[in-house]
């Protein structure tokens, strides 16, 4: 089951992405904001904001979640990654009901994706060492 953590992240953050995707769309169609426009409605904004940053976001976590199994890490790497899912997605849900409180789910992604960051670190600065 372990070496199955890692990949359980990856599908839930594609998971993710698409929700995110599915959102702005939603949004696009409530408030009206014809393609390619991407201003208009506050709630429309926030959604688009969510998808882009879960995107920027997901380009610096996958990799790094890779390093991590990679280099010896797959149990604590899978672990935080799910609780980077998590706060992602908590992140996502209060900013589309209100931009100012998506301070707390952001820092518990980052935190995560920190930790996950050191594990990838030692694995490979460890692998360096020994060969």
């Amino acid at each position: 089951m372990i070496q199955h953590l890692p990949a359980v992240v990856v599908l839930l953050t594609v998971l993710l992405q698409f929700g995110t995707v599915w959102a702005t769309s939603n949004a696009r169609t409530k408030y009206g904001v014809k393609a390619p426009a991407i201003g208009g409605h506050p709630g429309f904004e926030r959604a688009w904001r969510v998808q882009m940053n879960t995107l920027e976001s997901t380009v610096i976590f996958l990799p790094t979640l890779w390093l991590a199994v990679q280099y010896g890490y797959p149990l604590w790497a899978g672990v935080a990654g799910l609780v980077w899912v998590f706060a992602r997605v908590w992140y996502a849900v209060t900013y589309l009901q209100d931009a100012a409180k998506r301070g707390p789910g952001f820092m518990l992604a980052t935190a995560a994706w920190a930790v996950i960051l050191v594990f990838g670190v030692i694995g490979l600065v460890r692998a360096m060492m020994v060969g």
